[in-house]
């Protein structure tokens, strides 16, 4: 259904125009989307049509899959009032701003918590949004870290404080007319928060409903915080608390294939990194959107990314730290083909680790990383270089130490492991691996997982009438029919 015509939309069609997409091809774009997020849409060429010439407008969550649709056309952010559809029901262009000012910061990134999320409940904004991921967005953000990735003070008072709520149209705060004074207390409390989420998140993956608290942690307790009343020393500390939750929500969307909501956790967290003067942080965030850019297709951006993040922290970050932004480097020049560039990236991944010592101040978001998740990635940076001798050899290093902590982790290293049996002609051992991937999967909530063991069965196609092939799709088949 659409709403009455306003008169011809001059704007989509000038965009239309602009993006080299009829009007046939871009009713089947819509479809597609609609049909990716559980949506049967049935729109056609004269559908697009009365939407150019006679200005109808399509209700529900079309006119934001039109814009995802032309978006990943022009490989850009595509703002419903470019295409004349500002007006009916707008999806907030909440998140993709990096503003230079504190306080527009803040308010950028407390917008972006109270969206309606709606997630695995079903609804909300991100089902609208989903596949309109644009790598362009990440240019300013990143250029403005770089050039500073500290702000000169962060200090609150209670005036701004009291302003701040006014302006959010919220009421007093816990004291009973005077602002919220926010204490290394309440910090404490986002910070234990964030160290549970870690956890849950890769026991469980991205999709667990524990992991999905981390938004209603962010709007709930995060935002008030935030337009509360604190002093510098206390306001860095909850910047990088508050940076740390962020960053967990956008990986978090990242695994459960929610790209569009990543992209704009990423951003936001990437700013209050700033605004915490945290440069390694700001680096990790990086070092997530260059993994998202990566495995998005857009190898480039992602070698740029990881790149910045390294040479922003170097004489700041740790070893430690230092080798993790290096193996990501490394994933990028992996996909983008370059073993030379690859190998490079990860003989210095190895140098840095080789020097981390016991004692070093290593941050907490990092201790996840050791030479077994080193040996991981190596081993994925070899499969995409289509060198299965050397996955073989980095993944059994991988495995060698498998836990439950890391469950997620375990699983996509048994896919990876597959893949490489396969390639060197071990049927039974693909086959093996895949069976302890798939069983693996079917304990945790993640899309990426899922799409891994995808790849996989794709490369068993050509054996499909062997009896383990056969085997391991049927026990993959109910992984693969749940909803992400």
């Amino acid at each position: 259904m659409s709403r009455e015509p306003r008169g011809p939309n001059e704007k989509l069609g000038t965009v239309l125009a602009l993006a080299g997409i009829s009007n046939a091809g871009l009713a089947r774009r819509v479809n597609d989307l609609g049909a990716q997020r559980g949506l049967t849409l049935r729109y056609d060429k004269t559908s697009v049509a009365r939407w150019v010439s006679k200005g109808m407008v399509p209700q529900g969550a079309a006119p934001h899959l039109i814009a995802a649709a032309i978006g990943s056309k022009l490989g850009r952010p595509v703002p419903l009032h470019e295409i004349g559809l500002a007006d009916s029901d707008p999806a907030p262009e909440v998140g993709l701003a990096f503003p230079r000012d504190i306080g527009a910061a803040v308010k950028a990134a407390t917008d972006l918590y109270r969206l309606d999320l709606g997630g695995r409940r079903g609804g909300g904004i991100w089902q609208t949004l989903a596949g309109s991921f644009a790598v362009s967005a990440y240019a300013t953000p990143a250029s403005r870290w770089l050039i500073n990735p500290a702000d000169s003070s962060v200090a609150r008072d209670d005036a701004e404080a009291l302003r701040a709520a006014a302006a959010e149209g919220g009421g007093p705060g816990r004291d009973g007319g005077k602002p919220l004074r926010v204490g290394h207390a309440d910090v404490s409390k986002l910070r234990e928060a964030a160290d549970e989420a870690r956890r849950w998140d890769s026991k469980y993956g991205g999709g667990d409903w524990r992991s999905s608290m981390v938004p209603e942690c962010l709007r709930v307790d995060a935002a008030p915080l935030l337009l509360g009343s604190y002093s510098d020393e206390v306001g860095r500390s909850l910047f990088g608390a508050t940076a740390e939750l962020t960053r967990l929500a956008g990986w978090m969307a990242f695994d459960t294939g929610q790209q569009e909501a990543a992209q704009r956790y990423y951003i936001q967290a990437l700013r209050l990194a700033r605004a915490a003067a945290d440069v390694p942080l700001g680096g990790y965030v990086l070092a997530s959107m260059s993994l998202q850019a990566t495995y998005r297709g857009f190898a480039d951006d992602g070698v740029d990314l990881a790149q910045a993040a390294l040479e922003r922290n170097r004489g700041l970050a740790t070893a430690r730290t230092m080798s993790f932004f290096q193996l990501v480097e490394a994933r990028a020049h992996a996909k983008a083909d370059d073993s030379q560039a690859c190998g490079a990236a990860l003989s210095s991944a190895e140098s840095w680790l080789e020097r981390a010592r016991e004692g070093d101040p290593d941050p907490s978001w990092l201790d996840f990383y050791s030479y077994d998740r080193l040996a991981a990635d190596a081993a994925e940076c070899y499969r995409d270089l289509k060198a299965p001798r050397q996955v073989r050899r980095f993944t059994e290093k991988a495995l060698s130490r498998p836990t439950e902590e890391f469950v997620r982790s375990h699983g996509l290293r048994l896919i990876v492991s597959a893949v490489a049996e396969l390639e060197s002609g071990n049927l039974d051992a693909a086959c093996a691996a895949g069976t302890r991937a798939v069983e693996v999967a079917g304990r945790i909530s993640s899309a990426r997982t899922t799409e891994y063991v995808r790849d996989l069965l794709h490369r068993l196609e050509p054996y499909g009438d062997e009896p383990r092939v056969v085997e391991l799709r049927e026990r993959a088949r109910p992984l693969l029919v749940a909803p992400a």
